[in-house]
């Protein structure tokens, strides 16, 4: 296959539909819309590992119309009434397979490269200057997944030669994906142990939830045999030309199917791993960011040395030595491990993305006072009771004359009615002599690293604790 044969092919055939549905298809879904996929640490543009996690999420909406569009590439010479014809040539069948199954599968990779090289000139003018190698088999399994869906479904409609085979392809295939799919769990960890191993079969994943999350190899392996298996059988029924080939053709789906079984884990838990390399820590003294979110730290360190110094006048011994960035794994909406000693720091979190400045250190310092063990960002939300508590111990360490909310009080009925209540507990706290001031403050700050439930503000007005 020479290059001004592959030429005529994408001229004149309906390869490069494919390609072209990838590519812009894709761009239509991330860039106009003002997703979840471009917030925090974990969006699509922010990291280069969720980079490719994001784009590799979308193969739940094309990887079965790509094997929808093969099959219907690969009625071509049914429908022109070639297959007989062609037959009879003297030029081996695989040689005249080659040709579509080229075509095909350069133009899906070259789609989906653009569209990688599109996420990646935004992650490197983003501001990060960390650059994982472990983002590349995520996008090369991917890719190889959607020339393997096309390859299969050219290989079926060539078998099964009917207008009724592109439709029940990519109908079935997208039935399939949906249900596998749905086995994942809404938080950074897919449940349901029995099943894990199918329904990492589905080259989709789910949405990445936590920046330092990553596929664990033995699940690039497996998919990997599974896809090359598809792959195989896909190029083998599209060059079969008797039915006993065809049979055989299926022997690779059928082993890379079996071997991908006993290479991908069991347990849920073992699908996903920490990046050891993204979450090692770089400090600047006592404040202490990862390596992924390194170019955060020349802001993060003196405003953390300064919210130090701020908890150290206001708990003396008892105020914490470090600030360190959460990088503790935990399910969404669940309890993070808090500690009296470190001021926890987490990137994603409203108060603290919205933050420049001495507003940082404000934060950090009602983080030291109150931490918040359930966290405040957009994607599991955020209580106002919570940041209202935190704004009064905040500004009781730095010696308002009045409150300073940590963020733009909301106007519904519920934030109205959350900081009214908090002027009021303002009002009786500093009322009170220094020294019982500091004891509520203490009391809250008891009461959050315990993970208490309520809510914090009616002890600082006074109220008994439960």
């Amino acid at each position: 296959m020479n290059g001004r044969v592959l030429g005529i092919e994408l001229r004149r055939s309906a390869a490069p539909l494919a390609g072209l549905l990838v590519l812009t298809g894709s761009l239509a879904v991330l860039c106009p819309v003002d997703g979840v996929w471009w917030r925090g640490g974990a969006g699509w543009t922010a990291q280069w590992t969720s980079m490719a996690l994001w784009t590799r999420s979308l193969l739940g909406f094309w990887w079965p119309l790509v094997v929808g569009l093969g099959a219907l590439y690969g009625l071509r010479d049914s429908r022109s009434r070639m297959t007989e014809l062609l037959a009879s040539t003297p030029r081996p069948a695989w040689r005249r397979a080659a040709l579509p199954a080229g075509a095909t599968a350069l133009v899906l990779v070259l789609g989906f490269g653009l569209l990688l090289l599109v996420g990646g000139v935004q992650v490197a003018v983003g501001g990060t200057d960390y650059l994982p190698l472990g983002w590349l088999p995520i996008s090369l399994v991917a890719m190889l997944a959607l020339v393997a869906g096309a390859l299969f479904g050219m290989g079926v409609a060539r078998a099964l030669p009917s207008v009724l085979t592109p439709p029940a392809l990519a109908v079935g295939v997208l039935l399939m994906t949906g249900l596998l799919l749905r086995q994942n769990a809404e938080g950074e960890r897919p449940v349901g142990r029995t099943v894990n191993r199918l329904v990492l079969m589905a080259p989709a994943g789910v949405e990445p939830r936590e920046m330092l999350l990553t596929l664990a190899g033995r699940v690039h392996l497996g998919q990997t045999l599974w896809l090359l298996g598809l792959l195989a059988t896909g190029f083998a029924l599209l060059a079969a030309a008797s039915r006993r080939a065809r049979l055989f053709a299926l022997v690779p789906v059928l082993a890379g199917a079996a071997l991908a079984l006993l290479v991908l884990p069991a347990d849920p838990r073992d699908t996903w791993v920490v990046d050891r390399a993204a979450a090692s820590p770089v400090c600047d003294g006592p404040v202490c960011v990862t390596r992924a979110n390194r170019s955060h730290l020349a802001e993060v360190a003196p405003q953390g040395r300064e919210a130090l110094r701020v908890l150290r006048d206001s708990l003396g011994d008892l105020a914490p030595s470090s600030v360190r960035e959460d990088t503790a794994l935990r399910a969404q909406g669940g309890p993070r491990d808090i500690s009296a000693d470190v001021v926890l720091l987490d990137f994603d979190e409203t108060l603290v993305a919205r933050a420049t400045g001495g507003q940082l250190a404000r934060v950090l310092v009602a983080q030291g006072l109150a931490p918040n063990c359930r966290g405040h960002n957009p994607r599991e939300g955020g209580g106002q009771d919570d940041v209202a508590a935190q704004s009064i111990a905040a500004s009781w360490a730095l010696g308002d004359t009045r409150l300073t909310p940590l963020e733009e009080p909301g106007t519904d009925e519920y934030a109205v009615r959350a900081w009214a209540e908090a002027e009021a507990a303002w009002t009786k706290l500093t009322a009170l002599p220094p020294a019982e001031q500091r004891a509520r403050i203490l009391q809250v700050r008891d009461a959050s690293l315990a993970c208490a439930p309520g809510f914090h503000v009616p002890l600082l007005a006074g109220a008994a604790s439960r």
